[in-house]
């Protein structure tokens, strides 16, 4: 039996592969020495700078040097070599040349003479030193023209640098378009993009959006940093929105990301913007138990939430410390500037001026915020020269002029009452190509108004709406109140239908003008109707409001709604006026003039009102003497106090002495004096001189106001001129036109004073005629002036003279009439004296005397 055998493999077996010629012997091992390979060009950046002793001036540049074409690819070097019109320039050259162009220029011709161009790292650095400059027109045409490069590849930290100067232009649209673009050239945003996104979102105010744009950050799984949280509370910050950036801190705790310095600065910042003064003077005593370090931006925002809080000493002493610091919080031109607004809003000009000599002292630059802080100062005190003088400084430095430097020199000429150089300042504004706001049409407004050239300033208010600026609340103000200078009653009314149409809601300060205007002239009826229309509209009224309308009511003799207007003031919680503190103000007086601050002629005159106020006119005369002493001339507000001291202190004889002291220093008279003059001529019984004092006023009755009128017909009336008296009265209305029934009060209660009764009647007629119902105390006055001093049988015919002269007007208007509300009075008390019923008898009265 035969076994089977295996099948042999019918693939043959691989041999190795014998050589066909032998090998040569081979040699020992030795090390191998590694090919040189080429650096990477490096880039260099150096800072150069000039220093010139003579005009003090020093400035340091960083000069970027970039790729240069022996670091460029070698065949990109071979090909521009043979061309003499490529050039090997250093970024920052390409930067310069390019920045040199105007918007229209030619930069991609610039740029494609650059041997740079062919290195790709030059592009970033080309966009990091173009966008420090702020050029961003520049900025988006080389990025335009980058993107067209062949070697071009799109990276994150060029996307970074773009958004961010679109977000210091506040182009926040363009910034988010920026943001999207990236994504489409693949670049993924990282947390510098959304960090950069989130400025642009919160320097434009919108807070929410930078909010959500964090949100979309946290689902893209991307960590917030400490810079995200900086600038989401910045964003909250700067609108305002101070509660919603310290929830945004607490979350920042809470995620283990600790707050610097730069985060305490915001949230600081935060609380300025949203005017929660103290909170912040609470935040930096908190911050001070940190081991953070307060910086000068902290002092600074120190020095002005304690500047708006009034706390003045505590401001000077944040600024001694830090100019004793000296290194370590040195002040800057910020601080400075806030100093100088202080020293504005407390009057005192002269320290303004040095504290901006001692800035420049210290080599500091001041800046055009600098500059206009100081021109407000002068602006505010009418100072037009010392305005102009600013100026022309920031004219010739190399600042231009904004609209606040060209608004605050218009507002100093219109103080100053130079109406034409304040419509010159506007017209060159405009042919500078700097547009006005709302504010500068305000300014030009009140000078117009201060004036008294309304017809100017409506012009201004129309010229306004040409431009598509609408009027807002201050601009109502300031023609209501130029309407209470002009003697312009009638256009208060229509300036005020005017506010109601353009849907303009009018505040306390717009109220409290209107009020005191229709005041000024004697419509007591239409201020008071506009007072309920304010309380009807839920608008808090001032102090202000209630002294004007508790002086009307005075005027009146209506005593008895004067205390309810006080009443009403007290229940409101509404703090009275400082007026009458004398030692406070004496004490800041004294405090002033230790601190080596010399008063002016505003300051002694406010002493003077205050010493007049109080009733002390030794100590108001000492005042004066001591402002001639010190070698500062009176001026009329001033003589126009005295004289107001002396005659309240009934020392007349004091009142022609300062007139005659006037004279001799060539002081302007105008009609405050000459109404002081009247009343001491008044009580000293010089009815000669007051005659000729009166017919210098009466070249001027339509700039006095009211009151003033009706003070001088009460003092004509007291003297027993009632001739005189009823002159002038026709002289008034001659002038004013349309007479109160105050000033008829006035005129009839000084006809009866003297006993003529048959001028008393007649003025009634007049009343009558004007259209003006006389009042139920005068009708009271002549019956029981009849009565008392005529006798029964010739107040009977005085009655029935003023019952048939009724008559005749109602049958001559042949219609049904009401019955004037004076006629029912004096048919009242002829009924009481008739022994018959009032009721009865008025009812009576008044169906006999109906006519169809």
């Amino acid at each position: 039996m035969s076994s089977a055998l295996p099948t042999p493999n019918p693939t043959p077996s691989r041999l190795p592969k014998i050589p066909l010629s032998p090998s040569p012997p081979q040699s020992p091992s030795l090390p191998v020495k590694p090919t040189p390979t080429k650096k990477p060009p490096r880039i260099q950046l150096e800072k150069r700078g000039y220093v010139d002793y003579d005009k003090g001036e020093h400035n340091v540049t960083p000069f970027v040097s970039g790729i240069r074409k022996d670091g460029i690819p070698r065949h990109f070097r071979d090909r521009v070599s043979k061309e003499r019109f490529q050039k090997d320039w250093s970024v920052t050259e390409v930067v310069e040349r390019v920045l040199e162009l105007g918007k229209e220029g030619d930069v991609d011709g610039v740029l494609n003479r650059w041997v740079g161009r062919f290195a790709r790292k030059n592009f970033s650095l080309l966009i990091k030193e173009i966008t420090k400059r702020g050029a961003i027109e520049h900025a988006i045409q080389v990025f335009s023209w980058m993107k067209n490069q062949k070697n071009y590849c799109a990276r994150n930290d060029i996307y970074n640098m773009m958004i961010r100067l679109h977000a210091r232009h506040g182009r926040v649209d363009q910034a988010r378009g920026l943001f999207f673009e990236m994504q489409e050239w693949r670049c993924k945003p990282d947390a510098e993009s959304y960090n950069a996104l989130i400025n642009a979102h919160g320097r434009a105010g919108q807070w929410r959006w930078a909010i959500n744009i964090m949100d979309d950050m946290l689902r893209a799984a991307i960590p917030p940093t400490r810079a995200t949280f900086n600038n989401l509370i910045n964003a909250c910050g700067r609108s305002g929105n101070w509660r919603e950036a310290l929830k945004i801190s607490k979350k920042m705790t809470d995620n283990g990301v600790g707050p610097d310095l730069y985060t305490h600065n915001i949230i600081l910042s935060a609380y300025k913007t949203g005017g929660q003064y103290s909170k912040a003077l609470s935040y930096f005593e908190l911050m001070k138990g940190t081991q953070i370090r307060p910086d000068t931006t902290t002092l600074n925002i120190m020095i002005h939430c304690l500047v708006k809080l009034g706390q003045y000493g505590e401001a000077i002493s944040f600024f001694n410390a830090m100019r004793e610091k000296g290194s370590e919080c040195p002040p800057d031109v910020v601080t400075f500037t806030s100093i100088i607004h202080m020293y504005s809003v407390c009057g005192q000009i002269e320290n303004c001026s040095a504290v901006f000599d001692t800035m420049l002292s210290e080599g500091l630059r001041p800046t055009i915020v600098a500059y206009n802080a100081l021109l407000g100062a002068f602006a505010s005190r009418g100072m037009a020269e010392e305005a102009a003088q600013v100026f022309k400084e920031i004219e010739l430095s190399s600042l231009r002029p904004d609209v606040v430097s060209y608004t605050s020199l218009l507002n100093a000429y219109g103080r100053s009452k130079q109406t034409d150089k304040a419509l010159e300042t506007f017209n060159v504004m405009k042919r500078n190509y700097c547009k006005p706001n709302i504010v500068t049409y305000n300014a030009l407004i009140d000078a117009y108004g201060s004036s008294g050239l309304l017809v100017e300033a409506v012009e201004v208010l129309r010229e306004m709406e040409r431009y598509n600026i609408q009027p807002n609340v201050v601009s109502i103000s300031t023609l209501l109140a130029a309407c209470g200078r002009c003697d312009e009653r009638a256009k208060i009314d229509s300036i005020l239908a005017a506010a109601k149409m353009r849907n303009i809601e009018l505040n306390i300060v717009a109220y409290n003008s209107a009020i005191g205007s229709y005041m000024n002239w004697g419509d007591y009826e239409k201020a008071f109707a506009l007072y309920k229309s304010l309380r009807d509209k839920n608008i808090k009224p001032d102090t202000v409001t209630f002294t004007v309308l508790i002086s009307g009511c005075c005027k009146l003799s209506r005593y008895d709604l004067a205390t309810e207007y006080l009443h009403e003031m007290i229940d409101l919680k509404i703090p009275l006026s400082k007026e009458g503190q004398v030692k406070e103000a004496e004490s800041m007086f004294a405090s002033m003039k230790m601190a080596g601050c010399h008063p002016d002629v505003v300051t002694y005159t406010a002493m003077i009102h205050a010493y007049g106020t109080a009733e002390d006119m030794d100590k108001a005369v000492e005042v004066f003497q001591e402002m001639e002493g010190n070698g500062i001339q009176p001026d009329i507000i001033a003589c126009s106090a005295m004289m107001r001291v002396f005659n309240n202190a009934d020392r007349p004889e004091k009142v022609l002495e300062m007139m005659e002291y006037m004279k001799d220093r060539n002081i302007q008279v105008t009609d405050a004096v000459y109404f002081e003059v009247v009343r001491a001529c008044t009580k000293l019984r010089d009815w000669r001189t007051t005659m000729v004092f009166v017919e210098m006023i009466e070249t001027s009755i339509n700039k006095l106001s009211v009151g003033q009128l009706n003070q001088i017909l009460h003092l004509l009336g007291k003297s027993g001129r009632s001739d005189a008296m009823m002159k002038f009265f026709l002289k008034i209305v001659a002038s004013v036109g349309e007479i109160s029934i105050v000033t008829y009060a006035v005129l009839l209660k000084n006809l009866l004073f003297v006993g003529n009764w048959r001028k008393y009647l007649e003025v009634l007629q007049w009343m009558t005629d004007a259209g003006v119902e006389p009042s139920s105390d005068m009708c009271r006055s002549i019956l029981l002036f009849a009565e008392r001093s005529l006798g029964p049988q010739q107040a009977a015919v005085i009655r029935e003279r003023l019952q048939s002269e009724w008559e005749i007007h109602s049958t001559g208007a042949g219609c049904a009439v009401r019955l004037p509300a004076w006629f029912l009075l004096l048919t009242e008390s002829s009924a009481v004296t008739n022994g018959l019923h009032p009721q009865s008898s008025m009812q009576l009265s008044c169906c006999e005397t109906m006519i169809e």
